[in-house]
């Protein structure tokens, strides 16, 4: 039997354009990356000819061609191989002729076979079948997406590497501070994409990594992590409202409720509350009924009379809420800036309204052209007020974090000489009419 492979750091390259990937992979390289990944966004982009550039750009290093194929395995990987790729990636979910086919064509043509378990639902009994195949390594892979929702890849490593003598990669979000788990684990080859394309400093990012990876030491980390459901308001509170419009497809902002107070984040989950123009009998009441933390939502149909003021901003802050939004008008702007609480509104005017007590507390909404519902999250900043169903939260604050690491690294790069329209190839990328 030959000895445990040594692990390996490979960095994922699931970018849009060559030069980016390039560039990118350089400063990996000079980090530490053992491999370089064409990633299956970045070969669908450029296609056969970014991996014939990592070849001539990285003589040394091992180049891997994430294909995901499913059909057509021995033409596929005849067209990577002799592209230049060492590895290719063929799915687990293709049938068993086409990962046959992808195993005689990588022989003859000098490549590996690197199975990507993603989307099989049993993991174990597949990988004792495309061992039998012929398959080179396998792969436990959570895909982007299912990252999102808080998908995790360490639970099956442990049983995988029992029931196999191949290699395991394992990829799906790694950082840091969680490479040590998955060697430990027993997995050989750590796939790592965000945590190093998306850092500000490349060549730092993997070198901190390597390190985590040759130490199987947890090496802390701000960005690029997953949050799961307990962990909600930490989440939002790294992003801006922007990163959230943009992971939700430009969804979910409120129209026209702009902040009191500048320079404010508000983070909280939703109390509803309807009321008419003037009659702030009903969001006086949900302060007491309100929990620590909360947002108060209050739906006025846009009414020009106050229904908030001073003496309920002082209740609200005391009760501990982090905010309110209203869908109407609020009064005591001068005070209010003194008590620095979240506020949010459409008017400011000096005129309130009577307690009539009409209304409802708790019931769905509409906020700012928004339907918001109790437990909804609510998130304000300088540029405005969006909510996020609580159904998705996970996703969003997720995906949305992810929106800040890209645009994070977009920055750098324009700060090293790029432009924005340069960096996004943005010419290459204008949809195609007509």
């Amino acid at each position: 039997m030959l000895p445990p492979m040594k692990p390996v750091l490979q960095v994922a390259l699931d970018l849009l354009n060559a030069d980016r990937a390039l560039a990118i992979g350089k400063q990996a390289a000079a980090g530490g990356a053992d491999w370089l990944e064409a990633g299956t966004p970045l070969i669908k982009s450029e296609g056969m000819d970014i991996i014939r550039q990592l070849r001539e750009s990285f003589p040394g290093k091992t180049i891997v061609a994430d294909m995901k194929t499913m059909d057509t395995g021995a033409l596929e990987t005849e067209m990577a191989a002799k592209a230049g790729a060492d590895i290719v990636s063929i799915l687990a979910a293709s049938d068993d002729s086409t990962i046959l086919d992808a195993c005689q064509s990588a022989r003859k043509y000098g490549a590996k076979i690197m199975i990507d378990l993603i989307g099989v639902p049993d993991k174990i009994q597949r990988a004792k079948e495309v061992e039998s195949l012929g398959a080179a390594y396998l792969c436990i892979h959570i895909g982007i997406d299912e990252q999102m929702r808080g998908k995790k890849p360490f639970t099956i490593v442990k049983e995988l590497v029992k029931h196999t003598n191949l290699p395991v990669a394992v990829a799906g979000g790694l950082n840091s501070e969680t490479i040590a788990e998955v060697v430990n684990a027993g997995a050989r080859i750590i796939i790592v994409g965000g945590a190093i394309t998306k850092a500000k400093n490349v060549t730092d990012a993997t070198r901190t990594i390597r390190k985590a990876m040759v130490e199987k030491k947890a090496m802390k980390t701000v960005f690029f992590k997953k949050y799961d459901k307990s962990q909600l308001k930490e989440g939002f509170m790294m992003v801006s409202t922007p990163n959230i419009s943009d992971a939700m497809h430009k969804q979910g902002a409120m129209r026209d409720i702009r902040p009191v107070l500048p320079g404010i984040h508000m983070v909280g989950q939703a109390l509803t509350v309807r009321t008419l123009d003037g009659d702030w009998a009903k969001p006086i009441e949900a302060i007491d009924k309100a929990e620590a933390g909360w947002v108060l939502v209050v739906d006025v149909n846009r009414g020009k009379t106050a229904v908030w003021g001073e003496l309920a901003t002082w209740s609200a802050k005391l009760k501990g809420l982090a905010g309110v939004v209203i869908d109407g008008a609020v009064r005591d702007y001068d005070d209010l800036l003194k008590i620095k609480f979240p506020v949010f509104s459409r008017y400011i005017v000096p005129n309130a309204g009577e307690p009539k007590g009409c209304g409802e507390i708790g019931a769905e909404i509409t906020c700012g052209g928004q339907s918001v519902r109790t437990g909804d999250w609510i998130i304000g900043d300088e540029s405005g007020v969006v909510v996020v169903p609580q159904e998705i939260a996970q996703e969003i604050a997720n995906r949305a974090l992810d929106v800040k690491e890209q645009e994070n690294r977009i920055r750098e790069e324009i700060k090293q000489g790029g432009s924005l329209g340069n960096v996004l190839k943005l010419k290459k990328w204008e949809k195609k009419v007509g």
